[in-house]
């Protein structure tokens, strides 16, 4: 199959049509879309994916229980055989660049890439799927049992918790609003009001007609027999059995790597309340900032693996019409010219 070829530019410094910074399911799906639109792309990928405690990947269809590091393994090697190179490093700035050629008229240049080793690449385009970071609520045991007994996503994880008891640790106002969604999947609940303060009237009302039961005081840590949560012990070393334990995280975007374009998070709401932050984008996932696009969860900290992929083939294909539509331009002008000096 004919595959664009990658430019060298300076030295040993290459030149992609289009570098992914991220090697999850957006960026994967972007990637895939892009290598078969016969563009020459580079996924750079650090490894991390923020699914990896998970045991596997719910709520995919055709992909259900898939562990994650198979789903990705399956999913770099549909996306290699278009093409698509693969480089393992942190991304940790990227600079524009001016340019002399004909280039997008309100973008300018390409884009440098600078990973961690020092290395760079450049771009004329870039998709960001740099995903988020869970902030993890500060109890001993919440962190070494995340994404096991400790868990944040009901669609993602309450079919594999069902009829336990579930505890519910109260962070902030969605927390009632949390446990009562929690009471699908078992009838078992408790909401552990922890650093939440004492819901109101009406919202114990409204626990009390649902059988969930609300524990006052804060959670000093995470009890566990054989390494699997057993229980919550309070302040005041009461200890009330549980099996497993929703949380709410505060999802901040990874976006360092977006300040030196002038891109900057903003705050991601949830029924009025700010639950972490993400990069504004529109709808196939464009910024502010000419040539780059976002994907996944730094765009939408709420998107599920099966989302978070089709958002990344949505950018990949706007990506390519955007390089359709340069290429375009440059062929009118040397169209014109050849007609002028015909």
């Amino acid at each position: 199959m004919e595959q664009k070829t990658t430019n060298t530019c300076d030295g040993d410094e290459q030149r992609y049509e289009v570098v992914v910074v991220g090697g999850g399911a957006a960026g994967l799906g972007g990637a895939l879309t892009l290598g078969r639109a016969r563009r020459s792309v580079l996924v750079v990928d650090a490894g991390q994916p923020r699914n990896a405690p998970a045991d596997g990947v719910h709520a995919y269809l055709g992909h259900e229980g898939t562990p994650p590091a198979e789903l990705l393994r399956i999913g770099r090697e549909e996306v290699a055989h278009y093409g698509v190179t693969f480089l393992t490093g942190t991304v940790v700035a990227v600079h524009r660049e001016g340019s002399d050629d004909t280039t997008d008229a309100e973008g300018g240049g390409d884009f440098r890439v600078v990973l961690a080793d020092g290395a760079t690449v450049r771009a004329a385009r870039l998709l960001v799927t740099t995903g988020l970071v869970d902030e993890l609520p500060d109890v001993p045991g919440v962190a070494e049992l995340w994404g096991t007994d400790v868990v944040h996503c009901p669609y993602c994880h309450g079919w594999e918790v069902r009829d336990q008891t579930i505890g519910v640790l109260a962070t902030g106002p969605l927390a009632v609003h949390h446990a009562l969604l929690w009471r699908q999947w078992s009838s078992d609940v408790i909401l552990f009001s922890h650093t939440a303060g004492d819901p109101s009237d009406e919202e114990r009302e409204r626990l009390a007609a649902r059988g969930i039961a609300v524990v006052e005081g804060e959670v000093a840590a995470l009890e566990t027999v054989h390494g699997r949560l057993s229980g919550l012990r309070l302040r005041d070393d009461t200890l009330l059995a549980c099996q497993a334990l929703a949380v709410a995280p505060r999802l901040t975007a990874r976006t360092d790597l977006l300040a030196s374009l002038g891109l900057e998070p903003t705050d991601q709401e949830m029924g009025g309340h700010v639950i972490g932050s993400h990069i504004a984008a529109d709808a196939m996932g464009a910024t502010a900032v000419p040539g780059v696009w976002v994907a996944g969860n730094v765009a939408a900290v709420n998107d599920k693996v099966i989302s978070a992929a089709a958002a990344g083939v949505h950018a990949g294909a706007a990506i390519n019409a955007d390089l359709n539509e340069e290429e375009t331009r440059r062929a009118v002008a040397i169209h014109r010219v050849a007609l002028a000096h015909g």
